[in-house]
């Protein structure tokens, strides 16, 4: 066995979070294409090179822990082989004394002469069963020697493997040192590009406060709405059965769509003027593969699906006093009033200006936004 189970499951583990942060640079990578060609949008493309930067440095983070591991395990293996060396040299020291004595007494005419010059039965029968012993002895013995051989062999090559892997991670993490320099040069170029046209962009996060603005207005009416009802439509009761075991699962849903963080809840500031702030984002941005599938984080009823400016098609879904919001849909599988299940397929998400990122907000019935990232499961 190549790693103990404890080691093993660690190795394991680091593999996993490597796939997903290479699974989440790829997807950075195509964005960042995307945007260069369709987006004059300089910011967006700061915040993806950001993105990929932090992901970048996990990587290589990831990188030192997996070499520390596997040389913690190259310096244990090193002492099994040790162990077994030792043991190896005992068994052939005490073989080849029985190989001395089996050859002084390699005539069987002695061998015979010696038991019949016994001086009763017992023993002869005594030097009988030494000399039956000796040969047995001799053959276990040489059957351990090639088993232990066979063994220190097998670790000797595991210990080869482990140490080509760790060469093999140190040259990988020089690459990747190498293409952080490069994400940091240019998002330091971004930077310098918004520095000289702060006018311009100025103009365009306005039309985003604008944006985020009507959503949060309309979100707050339609979860008054769904709660309280209106003068044409009376509210269904809520199911305080199912709001119990969302909030119980709080932690452990789910995440919506896969890919990285773009963009995280809270007040945010622009990257480069630090006294600007830019629209509180009521939610998650994260940016996903084209076409990329959006899921129910939990059981539900679609309550509303509506088009914003600058989110297109939107799902609002009740989960009893909790409702979740999907948005910058390209297709919608659902309609109002369906029921709907955990991970059940919403739609697809849309590219808008280059740009293929999904939004996803988590409100109360008190119209009062969640983090997603407290209700999501960790990564």
């Amino acid at each position: 066995m190549l790693l103990g189970t404890g080691a093993f499951a660690q190795t394991q583990q680091q593999l996993s979070e490597r796939e997903r942060l290479e699974k989440e640079i790829a997807i950075l990578d195509d964005q960042l294409k995307a945007n260069s060609t369709q987006s004059a949008n300089a910011l967006s493309q700061l915040s993806l090179v950001q993105s990929k930067i932090s992901a970048r440095q996990a990587l290589v983070k990831e990188s030192d822990r997996e070499i520390s591991t596997i040389s913690s395990n190259i310096t244990s293996k090193q002492k099994q082989i040790d162990i077994q060396q030792q043991k190896l040299d005992t068994m052939t020291v005490y073989y080849t004394r029985l190989v001395k004595n089996a050859y002084k007494n390699r005539d069987s005419r002695i061998w015979y002469m010696y038991i019949l010059a016994s001086e009763n039965l017992g023993q002869a029968s005594r030097r009988y069963g030494f000399l039956r012993d000796l040969s047995n002895q001799m053959n276990i013995q040489a059957e351990k020697i090639k088993q232990t051989k066979a063994e220190l062999e097998t670790q000797k090559a595991e210990l080869v493997e482990m140490r080509s892997a760790a060469q093999r991670l140190r040259n990988q993490r020089v690459i990747e040192l190498d293409n952080l320099r490069k994400e940091e040069a240019q998002a330091k170029d971004l930077s310098n590009r918004l520095s000289r046209e702060r006018s311009r962009y100025q103009q365009q996060l306005n039309q985003k406060k604008k944006e985020a603005q009507a959503l949060e207005a309309e979100i707050k009416k339609a979860i008054a709405a769904a709660v309280k009802g209106t003068s044409k439509t009376p509210a269904a009761p809520i199911d305080y059965t199912l709001a119990e075991e969302f909030v119980s699962n709080r932690g452990k849903l789910p995440w919506p769509a896969e890919g990285p963080v773009v963009a995280r809840f809270g007040k945010q500031y622009h990257a480069v003027y630090k006294n600007l702030q830019l629209p509180d984002n009521n939610g998650v941005t994260i940016a996903v593969a084209p076409d990329a599938q959006v899921k129910a984080v939990f059981n539900g009823t679609v309550s509303q699906i509506a088009i914003f400016p600058g989110y297109h098609q939107c799902i609002l879904v009740q989960h009893g006093n909790y409702f979740t919001l999907y948005t910058k849909m390209k297709t919608v599988n659902v309609k109002a009033g369906d029921k709907v299940t955990t991970g059940q397929v919403l739609g697809t998400v849309d590219t808008i200006n280059g740009e293929t990122v999904f939004h996803f907000e988590i409100w109360n019935e008190k119209t009062v936004p969640q983090n997603p990232e407290t209700w999501l499961r960790p990564r």
